[in-house]
C-alpha cells in the first residue's frame, strides 16, 4: 500500500452524560415514589385523621383562630418589625460611623442579641426588666412586651442587612451628594438609605416571615385570653379537647402568611437579579 495508513479511531462505547444524568434523574424520581408510596401504606390514616382531622373541632374555632388568633399575631410582628426596622437602621449607621466607641457599641449589641435564643430575650423583657425598673410600666402592656423583644432580636439582624445594603450603594453616590451641598447625614437619609432599602427588601421580608414565627414565644411573657397569638390558641384548645386538630388548624394559619410572603421574596429576589444584569 501506498502512503501512511490512517489508525482507526477507537470506537466509542458505553453511555454518554447526557444518558447517565437521564438515568440518574429516574432513579431519583423512582426512589421518591417508592418512599411516598412506603409512607402511604405504612400510615394509620384512620388514627391520623381522628387526632389532627376532628371537622367539628375545626369549625368551633372559627372565626376566633382568624379575628383574634391571627389577629393578635400579625399585630405582634408588625410591632416587632417596626422597633426592629427603626433599631436597626440607628445600629447599622452607628457600625457605619467614625467614632469608634458607637461602632464598638453596635458590634457588641449585634454579637448579643444575634448569639442569644429569642427565648431568653422574651423572659428578659418579661422579668428582668421589672426587676431591674419596679413601678414602672412598659406602654401597651403585653403588646408592647412582645414589640421591644421581638424588635431587640430583629434589629440585630436587619442592622448587618442595612449594613450590607448602604455598602452596596455605588461610594459615588455619596461623592455626587456631597459636591452639591449635602451635609454627610444629609446625604445619607435622602440619598443612601433609600437606595439601599431597594436592595434589601428581598432580606427584610425573610426577617418579617421569621418575626412572626417567633411571635409564637408571647406565651412565656403570661397573656390573657384575648392575647392569645396562633400558637397559644391552638395548644390552649388542644389541651382542652385533648386532640391535635386545633394545632393543625394553628399551623395552617401560619403557612396562610409565610407562604404568600415567601413568595412576595422570591419575587423580589428575581427583580433585583435582573436589575443586576
Amino acid at each position: 500500500m501506498s502512503g501512511a495508513e490512517t489508525p482507526l479511531q477507537p470506537r466509542r462505547t458505553g453511555l454518554s452524560r447526557r444518558q447517565k444524568r437521564r438515568i440518574s434523574r429516574g432513579a431519583q424520581y423512582v426512589v421518591f415514589a417508592a418512599a411516598v408510596i412506603a409512607f402511604a401504606v405504612a400510615a394509620d390514616w384512620g388514627r391520623l385523621k381522628n387526632q389532627f382531622f376532628q371537622w367539628d373541632l375545626v369549625k368551633q374555632m372559627f372565626p376566633d383562630v382568624i379575628t383574634l388568633a391571627l389577629k393578635n399575631t400579625v399585630l405582634y410582628t408588625t410591632f416587632g418589625f417596626v422597633v426592629g426596622l427603626v433599631l436597626g437602621i440607628v445600629i447599622a449607621l452607628m457600625r457605619l460611623s467614625s467614632v469608634g466607641p458607637y461602632r464598638w457599641a453596635a458590634g457588641v449589641y449585634i454579637e448579643v442579641f444575634r448569639g442569644l435564643p429569642a427565648l431568653l430575650i422574651f423572659i428578659f423583657v418579661g422579668v428582668a426588666v421589672p426587676l431591674a425598673f419596679p413601678g414602672t410600666e412598659i406602654p401597651g402592656g403585653t403588646y408592647g412586651k412582645v414589640a421591644i423583644a421581638l424588635g431587640l432580636v430583629g434589629a440585630a439582624y436587619m442592622a448587618e442587612t442595612f449594613r450590607a445594603g448602604i455598602q452596596a450603594v455605588p461610594r459615588g453616590q455619596m461623592e455626587a451628594a456631597r459636591s452639591l451641598g449635602f451635609s454627610h447625614a444629609r446625604a445619607m437619609v435622602s440619598i443612601i438609605v433609600p437606595q439601599a432599602f431597594r436592595i434589601i427588601l428581598p432580606p427584610l421580608t425573610n426577617e418579617l416571615v421569621t418575626l412572626f414565627k417567633d411571635s409564637s414565644l408571647v406565651l412565656f411573657l403570661g397573656v390573657t385570653l384575648e392575647e392569645r397569638e396562633l400558637s397559644k390558641y391552638g395548644r390552649d384548645l388542644a389541651s382542652t379537647t385533648a386532640n391535635s386538630t386545633p394545632i393543625l388548624v394553628a399551623g395552617l394559619c401560619y403557612l396562610l402568611v409565610t407562604i404568600p410572603l415567601g413568595f412576595v421574596v422570591r419575587r423580589l429576589e428575581a427583580k433585583s437579579g435582573e436589575a443586576a444584569k
